[in-house]
């Protein structure tokens, strides 16, 4: 079968672009504001991109045309497809149908943490020899993919609570059926399209009325809205992590090291040096997910052991002149927090330059900008791009005083970020999209003097 993709260079999009083809489809796609790692990924799978929404593909007269949530009404191609009546579906819908159907999802939900947790799971499946077909929002490191299919009987992915597509509001996620189910935390976002927390509830909550009673779901237990989404009812056991009584993490030690303790009992130790208490309670989650599909608790231990994170999450992408330069996708003010804490859990006394571009579409609404103050109180210097924004950045930073300033040019916050840059600083860029380079701008500049 061939089908073409619009909005394929999401990351969503893109996984599906992938492993279509790895099931032996033809596939072609659209998009526009194509960007690394996607397009990177793709142009290795060997599939053909177009840029932009014309028409004139349809004369590539695929067999369907699978749609991502991107696409609205008014796209020139996405018009002529419903004018000509051609056969189309969201992607979301054709995965699961023909993809997913008859196999062990391992689904991951959350406000934050789903890209990190599903990868570890999926790598503690694929280390203990199990072969996971996954779809994951960011590319782990361990696979170098964001998505394959298997012959396995196991599939991981990443659960978005974002719309399907501009005919279908059901969150991605009701569509996959997972027999194991992660509910990593649940705070207000996607202001575009949800009015406030209680919506995105009810969405979680049609997730977890799709879990069957033989299948396990596991519940962050410190986050009130999801015992709320629980209470509203279910029919499937749950495993609470992160509270006394279930799953927790010890404290870590100097090298990041933790253990693992279940019902007040250690029963094993991470080994391994990444940051902060979120991935810790990452970690968790992914070890109890893995056992439900069989895996022992020490072999998911080990496993992590040999993780190698995600790009895009805290990844180093150069340093120069004793410089650090990382890469975050950071974007919503409780990972942006959660972030460049870690960074500073790790750093110590080194000053941290924070780089920030908010650009998903809630930072875009400004409906969370009153806490981006707070969220970036351990940087010691702040760099906002307010390019495109509704609402005025310097004003909402004004709290942290002569620390933070406001640029609407990217070539004068690149000047600025590296004249105030030393020898010993730790440059860190957060944004959910490509901003522009930036980071090997910073790079190349900060390489000059």
């Amino acid at each position: 079968m061939h089908i073409h993709i619009l909005g394929i260079c999401g990351t969503f999009m893109g996984g599906i672009a992938v492993i279509a083809r790895q099931a032996g489809h033809t596939v072609t796609g659209c998009d526009e504001n194509v960007y690394p790692p996607m397009s990177t990924q793709l142009e290795q799978q060997g599939i053909r991109l177009t840029e932009g929404w014309d028409p004139r593909q349809t004369e590539l007269c695929p067999d369907l045309y699978v749609i991502g949530n991107v696409v609205s009404r008014g796209n020139r191609l996405m018009e002529a497809i419903l004018d000509r009546g051609l056969p189309y579906v969201s992607g979301p819908q054709w995965l699961a149908e023909t993809l997913l159907r008859n196999r062990w999802v391992l689904a991951v939900a959350g406000t934050h943490g789903k890209t990190t947790t599903a990868s570890m799971l999926a790598w503690i499946l694929e280390d203990a020899g199990l072969r996971p077909g996954f779809l994951i929002g960011g590319v782990p490191m361990n696979f170098g993919l964001s998505a394959r299919i298997t012959d396995s009987h196991f599939f991981v992915i990443e659960a978005d609570e974002y719309d399907t597509a501009f005919f279908d509001k059901r969150s991605k996620f009701v569509h996959y059926r997972p027999r194991t189910s992660v509910l990593n935390n649940l705070e207000f976002d996607h202001a575009d399209i949800f009015p406030d927390l209680g919506a995105i509830e009810t969405q979680f909550h049609h997730l977890v009325r799709t879990v069957p009673g033989n299948g396990l779901i596991v519940a962050n237990g410190a986050e009130a809205s999801l015992d709320r989404v629980i209470e509203r009812g279910c029919w499937t056991p749950v495993e609470r992590f992160g509270a006394a009584g279930g799953w927790q993490a010890g404290p870590p030690d100097a090298d990041g090291a933790f253990d693992v303790i279940l019902k007040g009992e250690t029963v094993g130790r991470v080994q391994w040096d990444l940051l902060g208490e979120h991935n810790r309670l990452n970690a968790i989650a992914a070890i109890a997910a893995a056992r439900h599909a069989g895996v022992p608790v020490a072999t998911g231990i080990e496993a992590l052991g040999r993780f190698r994170n995600v790009r895009r999450r805290m990844e180093l992408r150069g340093t120069v002149r004793d410089i650090a330069v990382y890469d975050d996708f950071a974007h919503h003010p409780t990972a942006i927090a959660t972030t460049v804490g870690g960074l500073r859990h790790r750093v110590g006394d080194a000053r941290i330059l924070a780089v920030l571009e908010p650009r998903s579409n809630t930072m875009k609404l400004g409906v969370m900008k009153a806490q981006l103050p707070a969220s970036l109180h351990d940087a010691d210097r702040v760099f906002c791009y307010a390019g495109g924004l509704g609402w005025d950045a310097a004003e909402a930073l004004a709290p942290l005083g002569d620390r933070a300033r406001t640029y609407t040019e990217l070539a004068a916050l690149v000047e600025a970020v590296s004249a105030e840059a030393r020898p010993g600083d730790h440059i860190l860029v957060m944004s959910n999209g490509g901003f522009g380079g930036v980071h090997g701008k910073l790079l190349e500049r900060l390489a000059k003097g």
